[in-house]
């Protein structure tokens, strides 16, 4: 399966960069009858339904043509949202200073649940300032989850 979510990867990428926008994170499960492969995409100032509506039109056409996923599958096409998911390490630069919501694998410091102001990543951890105000930092590896918090 990795080899075929590379190939719709690779044709995601380039629709996305023909169109200005960014591929944020793409995945395929299966399910009953059939997969679900989803993207989730953004652009500077946020994607509307139209954009989402254009990508997964052009996609579908290429994984018509292509065909690299066997059996029926369902595509979504989505933002992701304003308490956007992050999943890489470019996120982690990028959001500096935005309010997160962390979770880990193991507990760190007897606690798996974190939220703060991100300072960053530096030498393979998450930098944040905590709610209480202290420094922490939890090794990239351990990082389950991580989503930018809503703030008004």
């Amino acid at each position: 399966m990795s080899e075929v979510l590379e190939g719709v990867r690779r044709m995601a990428l380039e629709i996305l960069e023909y169109a200005g926008m960014e591929l944020v994170h793409l995945e395929m499960k299966r399910e009953p009858g059939g997969h679900l492969v989803r993207l989730y995409i953004d652009k500077d100032g946020g994607v509307t339904l139209d954009d989402c509506s254009l990508v997964s039109r052009q996609l579908s056409a290429q994984l018509d043509i292509v065909d690299p996923i066997e059996g029926r599958y369902t595509l979504e096409v989505s933002s992701p949202g304003l308490d956007r998911p992050l999943f890489t390490d470019h996120d982690f630069a990028r959001f500096v200073g935005r309010q997160i919501r962390l979770s880990t694998h193991v507990p760190l410091d007897g606690r798996r649940n974190f939220q703060g102001r991100l300072q960053g990543i530096v030498d393979g951890c998450v930098r944040m300032t905590l709610q209480e105000g202290r420094e922490f930092s939890i090794p990239r590896d351990q990082v389950a989850t991580a989503r930018l918090e809503v703030e008004i």
